[in-house]
């Protein structure tokens, strides 16, 4: 049973992936299609591969997150149970939340489920992982959910200021030009940032599987579960989910490629600074959608679409209850079958 439980969780883990990259990885050259600073060929490819060299940059985060998981559940197949509860919940609500075309986090979706679902464990067994589910919720989503949309919105909308102080003198002509190859960079540099955070978390959960159902030692971070993380997540972002896309780059906001640009910076900046230096789990759908709506926002004339912009982040606010409560169901219903092994 547990052979094929952590079976069962690594699948559901590269399919998770997958569907990440689906989802999300093309998000982050959205704009650059929308103001033609990319074509959608070039922009997938640009995002899967950019994605894969993000996740292989570096261990230091992806190392961070297997530490910083509690899944304090006595027994290994106790423990990938709860994994495999988490990772379906938030498959669920990814695939729910692409059929609707609506721009959430994959990030604090997987992390609210595996909360849920450890929780649902220490109720259900006893032991201290509900302390451990609410720490995990506090700092992998409630903290991340309240600094990444501000931030990036405030940050966006004053860059702007000063990018179109600097381009006064200069033609329209030229300023769309310039503005179309830095968002071409800046669209390179999401991708990367990207990796950096959602490549590193498949590698790490890769590894957290490994490590509960003892196939490797504890305090270990394989290159085998890196390599795979960057496979799939580029692979899931070269069959390009646009329907998410298309509301990110026409449905919240209208803006130039010099507002894109500036957006996809502040994006890019604070995707490196969560992943290197904060070890902060930080959405990328969350950081872009927000950056675009805050470079729109400073325009003369009314650019953003309100009513879709705070039907966005109703499901933001709703995903980590929803998510927590669907992983703690799961694994109540898949407990019985295991007992307390």
């Amino acid at each position: 049973m547990e052979q094929l439980l952590l079976g069962l969780v690594l699948a559901a883990t590269c399919a998770y992936a997958f569907l990440n990259g689906f989802r999300d990885v093309s998000n982050s050259v959205a704009s650059a299609v929308r103001t033609r600073s990319l074509t959608p060929t070039i922009a997938v490819l640009v995002a899967a591969f950019f994605a894969f060299v993000g996740t292989m940059l570096s261990q230091a985060f992806g190392t961070y997150l297997v530490s910083a998981v509690d899944l304090n559940v006595p027994g290994r197949s106790l423990g990938l149970a709860v994994m495999l509860s988490g990772l379906v919940a938030a498959g669920g609500w990814g695939l729910f939340c692409w059929w609707r075309g609506i721009p959430t986090s994959s990030t604090q979706a997987v992390i609210s489920a595996l909360a849920g679902s450890s929780g649902a464990s220490a109720l259900l067994l006893g032991g201290d992982g509900v302390q451990g589910a609410l720490r995990m919720l506090l700092l992998g989503v409630g903290l991340p959910l309240l600094i990444t949309p501000l931030v990036a919105y405030a940050a966006s909308f004053a860059l702007v200021a000063s990018a179109t102080w600097l381009a006064r003198n200069s033609s329209s002509d030229d300023v769309n030009a310039w503005g179309r190859a830095a968002q071409s960079i800046s669209a390179c540099a999401v991708s990367l940032g990207h990796g950096l955070q959602d490549g590193q978390r498949t590698g790490a959960l890769l590894t957290l599987a490994l490590v509960t159902g003892n196939a490797v030692q504890p305090g270990t971070y394989p290159l085998a579960a890196q390599l795979t993380g960057g496979f799939f997540l580029a692979a899931g972002a070269l069959f390009g989910g646009w329907r998410i896309s298309h509301t990110i780059a026409y449905r919240l906001v209208s803006i130039d490629a010099l507002r894109g640009a500036t957006a996809q910076a502040v994006s890019a900046s604070m995707l490196f600074m969560g992943a290197l230096v904060m070890h902060l789990p930080l959405s990328t759908t969350q950081a872009v959608t927000s950056s675009i709506v805050g470079a729109g926002a400073n325009q003369r004339f009314e650019s953003i679409m309100w009513r879709n912009v705070l039907r966005v982040l109703s499901y933001w606010l709703a995903a980590p209850v929803t998510c927590a409560v669907l992983g703690g169901v799961l694994f109540l219903a898949l407990s019985p079958l295991l007992g307390r092994s």
